[in-house]
């Protein structure tokens, strides 16, 4: 399992690192392709950014059945090579409506990183969980932090056509990685599932059951907000008087500071759940999150909105961890499988909704998309104080009564 995990961890980040060398410039490449107004431009980075996480979801019961025929390394290989392909299309395109489509061409075959979760969390033990899905988180999170900088430097240097083909070589590394290193574990029959002790709490059962749902919410929310940066941010920094020849490096400098900073909390994540209730920690870092936000709705400097960066990357990769930690030791071990394929579901509908809000909210002012954001912010916190159940948390998690 440990090799499993090294590969798929390895791939995750060589992968999310290839993605972001190119797509957080999109803004800038449609514009490079004749696109002049700025709110259509935002509509259209929306639009492509968002419909490949909503066509996974929907496609997510569809390959789920195929897993089950196949095993999730053919997933994740079919995912890979479609990557490959696509990223050298788009930077042989000429309109922007070709962006859109291969994108929603990867949507047919993509989805790995969220399937990697699954797989960490269902290998790993209950008390392990945390670890494991931070590992995994992590890396899809330390990608990011790498990506846009490099990405920022090649767009200077030879082009952000030419950054798509760069973008393919990293797929293409991650593609030979899980071929070579990653080994399907054998698949087990089918069993009847154990009848459930009185002190597990069941995924019917009521307390367990408005947690999880709760919870779904609560990933859906962090995912909203936390990609909703994309379609906006170079655009954000061109009204802040940002030079335009340094718009691509400042956008990369804050989307790896969120994404490094998010590596580092998903880290910490598993210490942190062995102190606080997941209830408290959800709520505060909801808050810390909105408040990293704020700078940028009052249009600070450069700088400052550096250091709000890191604040906002912390407490989403501690918030997201800790939501699919606490939503895993809810789900009983018979529907494991069954429990995060709907939070991947919750995830990747956040992935598909953001990006195209935050088109759409652009439209009518690019501020707007970070005032949304603290509001989402607070509105999960509300909900995660007045929802989420003590002794729901007591159940799962023994160590937290004992701090």
């Amino acid at each position: 399992m440990n090799r499993n995990l090294l590969a798929i961890a390895a791939a995750c980040f060589i992968g999310f690192a290839g993605f972001t060398l190119a797509m957080p410039f999109l803004p800038l490449y449609f514009a490079q392709l004749g696109m002049r107004d700025a709110a259509d431009i935002a509509l259209w980075s929306g639009l492509s950014l968002g419909v490949t996480p909503g066509m996974t979801a929907l496609l997510a019961p569809l390959w789920g059945r195929v897993a089950d025929r196949y095993g999730t390394k053919f997933l994740v290989l079919r995912s890979l090579v479609c990557f490959v392909i696509t990223m050298v299309l788009m930077g042989l395109v000429t309109r922007p409506w070709h962006i859109f489509g291969l994108r929603v061409l990867q949507g047919f075959f993509a989805g790995y990183g969220a399937l990697a979760v699954s797989m960490a969390a269902q290998s790993a033990p209950l008390d392990r969980m945390a670890s494991a899905i931070g590992t995994v988180q992590t890396a899809q999170r330390l990608g990011p932090a790498v990506g846009p900088v490099i990405g920022g430097v090649l767009a200077v240097a030879i082009g952000i056509r030419a950054t798509f083909f760069v973008s393919s070589l990293f797929y293409l590394a991650a593609l030979i990685l899980v071929w070579r290193w990653f080994e399907e574990p054998p698949r087990t029959p089918r069993t009847t599932a154990p009848a459930r002790t009185p002190q597990q709490p069941g995924f019917v059962s009521g307390a367990a059951f408005q947690q999880f749902v709760l919870l779904m919410g609560v990933i859906f929310g962090l995912q909203l907000v936390d990609r909703s940066f994309g379609p906006v941010l170079p655009l954000y920094l061109e009204l802040l008087g940002v030079p335009a020849d340094r718009i691509a490096l400042a956008a990369g400098v804050l989307f790896s500071a969120v994404a490094g900073a998010g590596a580092i909390g998903n880290l910490v994540t598993q210490r942190l759940l062995h102190r606080l209730a997941p209830r408290a920690l959800l709520r505060y870092t909801a808050l810390a999150a909105a408040a990293g936000l704020l700078p940028f709705v009052l249009e600070w400097s450069l700088g400052a909105l550096i250091a709000a960066a890191l604040v906002f990357g912390f407490a989403i990769g501690v918030a997201m961890t800790a939501s699919f930690t606490a939503a895993g030791h809810v789900v009983p071990e018979h529907a494991r499988a069954t429990g995060f394929g709907l939070l991947t579901s919750a995830s990747l509908a956040g992935l598909s909704v953001s990006p195209m809000a935050s088109g759409v909210l652009a439209r009518i002012s690019i501020r707007s998309v970070f005032i949304v954001g603290v509001i989402t912010l607070a509105v999960l916190s509300a909900m995660v104080s007045y929802v989420m159940r003590d002794r729901v948390e007591q159940a799962a998690y023994p160590s937290v009564e004992e701090t």
